[in-house]
């Protein structure tokens, strides 16, 4: 991977990773269109490696929210950050599972699969659709629905399924404020990213090969501080503006994909 291709697809992940449009998906379609064609496992440990760029970026966002959290956990009452950390435990068993059992089924559809990047983005449109749809209210997070937003974070393991997209969308549809939806949504994936990371590291996964080290870290860079300003500027925009013009863009987009793999 040249060191362009690999900031340029960093930016990408750090402006994508907060909107509702796949970071995953436009990764792999980015990928295609710069010619990166890396092996599935490198092309997921670059995704990884991206994907805890934005964690760290979210973290340092949402740091007045995490010390929260963190001071509310060392009083050691059943309180209201001591929930949120549960519901957040909660969230991830089911993309955890997958994780564990599931990982090399996964990887293959992080080699180039831009068919069916098209149409898990456009299934991604028709969420954001249905949620548009949904009556607004104030309700927040309940342990119930922190295990369903939880599956839709699994299912949006595959490349072109919104993450923040499923997520949001299914706890819309499940009753809650958006702001909060868009809320439990950034920070229940940073957990998961660092787990990840970690049970990479200790399983020898992540092997930084001399000629690839230099890319790699580019592109961290590059997602980490695209990150900062997206997640700044643009969380703003998932929680404010309506998600048909997300819906639109996803189903643009997919459409294109699909179109490109059969006649490309």
């Amino acid at each position: 991977m040249e060191l362009i291709d690999a900031i340029i697809l960093g930016i990408i992940q750090g402006l994508t990773e907060f909107l509702p449009v796949s970071s995953s998906g436009h990764l792999e379609l980015g990928k295609a269109i710069l010619g990166a064609h890396a092996l599935p496992e490198e092309s997921l440990l670059f995704t990884v490696i991206l994907h805890f760029a934005t964690a760290l970026s979210t973290l340092v966002v949402f740091r007045k929210d995490v010390f929260e959290i963190l001071k509310g956990l060392f009083q050691f009452k059943w309180n209201e950050e001591t929930q949120f950390s549960l519901k957040i435990v909660i969230s991830m068993i089911p993309a955890a599972l997958i994780g564990l059992f599931l990982n090399d089924f996964i990887e293959v559809f992080f080699d180039g699969a831009i068919i069916i990047v098209g149409i898990m983005l456009i299934i991604t449109a028709v969420l954001l659709y249905l949620a548009d749809l949904a009556k607004t209210t104030d309700k927040g997070v309940s342990f119930r629905s922190a295990f369903v937003i939880g599956m839709a974070q699994a299912v949006a393991i595959l490349p072109g399924i919104s993450r923040s997209g499923a997520t949001i969308s299914a706890a819309v549809l499940l009753g809650v404020d958006k702001a909060k939806s868009a809320r439990f949504s950034f920070l229940m994936v940073v957990p998961l990213i660092l787990g990840k990371v970690a049970k990479d590291l200790m399983g020898g996964e992540i092997n930084f090969h001399g000629d690839q080290a230099v890319a790699m870290g580019a592109g961290f860079i590059a997602a980490f501080i695209a990150g900062l300003a997206a997640c700044t500027w643009m969380i703003k925009l998932v929680r404010q503006s309506k998600l048909t013009y997300f819906a639109i863009y996803c189903l643009i987009v997919g459409l294109i994909a699909v179109a490109w793999s059969i006649w490309g």
